[in-house]
Formats: structure tokens, C-alpha cells, sequence
């Protein structure tokens, strides 16, 4: 699960929790909104951790080159 993914589960879940009034036979809204809401939550938190462990898009891009001598003075 990616940033986008976790940020529309929270914003999904909030919008249950705290702007949906309405009551469905069945079914609980506040507990499904408290679950996704939780859910998008620990998803943005693992993201961000791996995102930072695995350095970026970038990260496939750069290399590093050496030389064994230094280029000339001009």
C-alpha cells in the first residue's frame, strides 16, 4: 500500500467517523470509518518507514565513479 493509497483510507475513514450521520441496518459506520481510518494510518506509518530505508526513485539512479587519478589542473 502506497502514500496515496493510506492518506484516501484515512480520509475515508474520517469522513465516516465524524461527518456521516446516517445509521445503516447491519452495519456500524463509525466502526468501519475507525477501521480504515486506523488501517490508511499504519499504512502511511510502513510507507514512510520503507520510503526512508529505501532512499527514493533516485536511489536507482546514482552512481558513483571513482578515478584514479585527478582530472588536470588547466
Amino acid at each position: 500500500m502506497g502514500v496515496g493509497v493510506s492518506l484516501i483510507l484515512v480520509a475515508a475513514g474520517a469522513v465516516l467517523v465524524w461527518a456521516v450521520n446516517a445509521s445503516v441496518s447491519g452495519v456500524d459506520l463509525q466502526a468501519v470509518g475507525w477501521v480504515l481510518f486506523v488501517v490508511g494510518i499504519v499504512g502511511l506509518v510502513v510507507s514512510m518507514i520503507f520510503w526512508s530505508s529505501w532512499g527514493g526513485p533516485a536511489a536507482f539512479g546514482r552512481r558513483r565513479y571513482v578515478e584514479e587519478d585527478a582530472p588536470p589542473r588547466y
